[in-house]
């Protein structure tokens, strides 16, 4: 995938959860069941950096549940950080608005320009997030950001979608030349979602194989120690992974 069509659909995903924040978080008001069935592990002493944190329902369910380390929750979305700042008031829990992709391409050394991503995590979190960057190149930059503010015992656990087995997911399908791209630009996994609760938007998803995810760890220094399905209707819409640095 060239540099021009990956930044394209990374705009498409970003003018989405902007335009249409208010709308999707009506949608996100309880945990998946592969979220719970993680924060359920937790010791409850984890500094948590939360890429992609949404509304802020993990930050409260963490809250709840007692946690005492800090937590740091990250979206491009100026809507979605307002109402995760809106029901979250604990000390310990931030929230601050940063685009995952570009705070990866500024990343020099694993420095950050922002004073908030210069620490370590013993946990990072980006529950279906993955499958909204494009491209080999951002992956990679994007996966290369985390393993460099990961402590070295710390553990990567993400979601990603497995939308092309939900035959519901798979009527959502819409042709590139919706957003003036042809198939050959694309690569294979890749897709164009439609939305169509308060209003009409599409997003751009990919659906990662085990292998394919296996093949990013290996590349970006980082190894898996456990994979599961779980959440849609059948248990298996989403694929969890935990990684940690080799």
């Amino acid at each position: 995938m060239n540099s021009e069509t990956a930044e394209r659909l990374a705009a498409i995903n970003r003018e989405f959860y902007e335009r249409m924040g208010a709308s999707f978080s009506a949608t996100r008001q309880r945990l998946q069941p592969g979220v719970r069935k993680i924060l359920e592990k937790l010791n409850g002493d984890e500094n948590i950096l939360d890429l992609g944190c949404g509304n802020g329902m993990l930050g409260r369910a963490l809250t709840k549940m007692g946690h005492r380390g800090s937590y740091l929750g990250v979206d491009s979305s100026a809507t979605m950080i307002r109402e995760a700042r809106g029901r979250n008031k604990h000390p310990n829990v931030k929230f601050v608005q940063a685009d995952l992709i570009q705070l990866a391409l500024d990343n020099q050394g694993g420095t950050s320009s922002s004073e908030d991503f210069r620490g370590k995590w013993s946990v990072i979190f980006a529950f279906a997030v993955l499958h909204h960057i494009p491209g080999m190149d951002y992956r990679l930059k994007t996966l290369t950001f985390i393993r460099e503010r990961m402590a070295q015992d710390g553990r990567f656990i993400h979601s990603n979608w497995q939308f092309l087995h939900d035959e519901k997911m798979k009527a959502r399908l819409q042709p590139w030349e919706e957003v003036g791209l042809m198939g050959s630009d694309l690569e294979e996994g890749d897709a164009l979602l439609d939305w169509r609760s308060g209003g009409y938007g599409l997003r751009y998803v990919h659906q990662y194989s085990p292998e394919e995810l296996n093949k990013l760890a290996r590349m970006s220094g980082l190894h898996i120690l456990d994979m599961f399905f779980s959440d849609g209707r059948d248990g298996r819409m989403g694929l969890y992974q935990i990684w940690q640095k080799n």
